[in-house]
């Protein structure tokens, strides 16, 4: 039944969603025993969050991924390492991902194209191929909002195509329709570095402006955008970067993976000008579960770490080589638990004397200069602070799976549930989390798809 802001069918929680081991008032949620305990989780509100959860359609717009786990052999109809995959959506609840064409910065050059191009091509026929040949019984691909609807509500998971740097668009504009008709549903016009159509956020650390926002060519891009009915995203690029694309874009945009600045100050987080400039275009901002967005490091630690870094001369290893033939399948083994913090081999790789030495070393630096661990709850913190700044209708959620994301207990898409226990926690309503989760953004590919339509008529210019 459509309840919300769409459509979603029952789901059978799995034990990696939540797992209710209620003793008094107590909630032990899956992958952090405790963390997300509070006195006032009793039965009724746990129940109630899972009714609502079950009920809304739930939508993530920023998940990474690689080609390699796109097989006939190995793909994400198995339990895989990647946070991602259809069991952990099952698990979690996750009913829509935006799998994402990205591709790297690279050399502004004919060579640099090409390369970035062919990454990015592969990264569309691989949704292609789990949607349309390995497994479209359980996922669909979706072209429009109506398509969401449409796969959602008929017992599968939703796969929609985001696209992560303009720079695969090379010096071409036809490649955009190219993107557009290979399934791609928004684009970011950078990445970190300046692409050849935008300057991007990176360039803050140093006031190193290529084009000063847009380059002629990205504003080409954006009218090309426009005209086909394919959002445009304005996490990575810059703050002026975005505020053309607002003044520009005859449709609302979205920031598909960005955080609050006034909550976490970094280069990648919107302030309250580019959150004031988002509502006024009638945007979403896709509040991201990625840790450094949401909660910074005391600046001191950053650097003690690189002074013992270098004095313990922890260098990264020298890589083995490569065996013949494609790698192994990660599967995850069963009973696995994601791990927030993945070893450091530079560590690893010295002798054990410096090994221990590094340590102690670094005991000191983590009660001097604590490590900043964002949860649930800081991802919550960023959401409530757009409702206040801007209204529920222009806020989402994206986790960055598989490209940097996880927090402390929204590990993978088997831990989503958490997200929205932890909105219900806050008080916001049923009608109120469909929004978060899929309306709002479902609202603005609505919006686009009309600007396309009315550009294709000539009523709008």
């Amino acid at each position: 039944m459509a309840h919300g802001s769409g459509l979603g069918g029952r789901r059978v929680a799995g034990t990696a969603a939540v797992a209710l081991g209620i003793a008094g008032a107590a909630v032990v949620t899956a992958g952090f025993p405790g963390l997300l305990a509070q006195a006032s989780d009793d039965v009724a509100l746990v129940a109630r969050a899972r009714g609502i959860h079950d009920r809304v359609l739930v939508l993530d717009t920023h998940n990474d991924i690689d080609p390699g786990h796109f097989t006939p052999a190995c793909n994400y109809t198995q339990r895989l390492t990647t946070q991602v995959n259809l069991p952990k959506m099952t698990d979690g609840g996750l009913d829509v991902s935006f799998m994402i064409a990205y591709v790297g910065q690279g050399p502004l050059t004919p060579e640099g194209y090409d390369n970035a191009y062919r990454m990015a091509v592969a990264k569309f026929d691989a949704v292609h191929r789990l949607t349309e040949q390995i497994a479209p019984t359980q996922i669909g691909l979706a072209l429009t909002v109506a398509d969401v609807r449409r796969i959602a509500a008929s017992g599968r998971k939703v796969a929609v195509i985001g696209i992560e740097n303009g720079y695969q668009v090379g010096l071409d504009v036809r490649r955009v329709a190219e993107f557009y008709d290979r399934g791609g549903r928004y684009m970011s016009l950078a990445h970190n570095g300046a692409s050849q159509l935008a300057d991007s956020n990176t360039g803050e650390a140093t006031q190193t402006w290529l084009y000063g926002g847009l380059s002629p060519l990205g504003r080409e891009v954006v009218g090309e955008m426009n005209r086909l009915g394919m959002m445009v995203d304005v996490s990575h690029p810059s703050k002026g970067a975005m505020m053309q694309m607002v003044a520009l874009s005859k449709a609302p945009i979205i920031a598909s993976h960005s955080a609050v600045r006034a909550v976490a100050n970094h280069s990648r987080n919107m302030d309250d000008e580019m959150l004031m400039a988002l509502k006024q275009s009638g945007g979403v901002i896709q509040i991201v579960g990625l840790g450094s967005f949401l909660k910074i490091d005391p600046p001191q630690r950053a650097t003690a770490i690189a002074d013992l870094r270098r004095q313990l001369e922890v260098r990264p290893p020298r890589r083995a080589p490569l065996p013949p033939g494609p790698p192994p399948c990660p599967v995850e083994a069963p009973g696995a638990t994601p791990a927030l913090d993945e070893p450091d081999p530079g560590v690893a790789a010295l002798p054990a004397d410096r090994r221990a030495e590094y340590g102690r070393r670094l005991a000191v630096i983590d009660a001097q200069w604590p490590a900043a661990r964002a949860s649930v709850r800081d991802l919550v913190d960023h959401i409530d602070y757009v409702v206040k700044q801007i209204g529920i209708d222009h806020v989402g959620i994206s986790s960055d799976f598989d490209g940097g994301g996880g927090i402390e207990g929204w590990t993978s898409a088997a831990d989503t549930f958490n997200v929205t226990l932890e909105l219900v926690r806050r008080g916001y309503t049923e009608e109120q989390i469909g929004k978060i989760w899929s309306g709002n953004l479902l609202r603005v590919w609505g919006a686009a798809e009309r600007v396309a339509k009315e550009m294709a008529a000539g009523r709008r210019r």
